[in-house]
């Protein structure tokens, strides 16, 4: 499975996104690829990571199989990797 993560440019983190990614692909490393989301390739996945609840990225451009994910704090890590559980699980 692969996934593309877009992160918001960061104008006010309140958490240290890229340690939530890291623990996100730490969980899944067998099992799914994450790199920064191109707009001209497909993925089946889509993660949002945002630094604040604006959630601002923009993502209309971006060729996805299932609804992207988001999250915009750190408390939101389960919840993501549970949503991911369900897509691997399917496929």
């Amino acid at each position: 499975m692969r996934y593309g993560i877009k992160f918001c440019g960061g104008c006010n983190p309140r958490y240290e996104r890229s340690r939530a990614l890291k623990q996100i692909q730490d969980s899944f490393s067998a099992s799914v690829d994450f790199e920064i989301a191109k707009e001209d390739a497909s993925y089946d996945g889509l993660l949002v990571i945002a630094g604040c609840s604006n959630c601002c990225p923009e993502i209309k451009t971006y060729k996805v199989r299932t609804k992207p994910l988001k999250m915009w704090d750190e408390k939101h890590i389960d919840k993501i990797m549970d949503d991911i559980k369900k897509e691997v699980d399917v496929t």
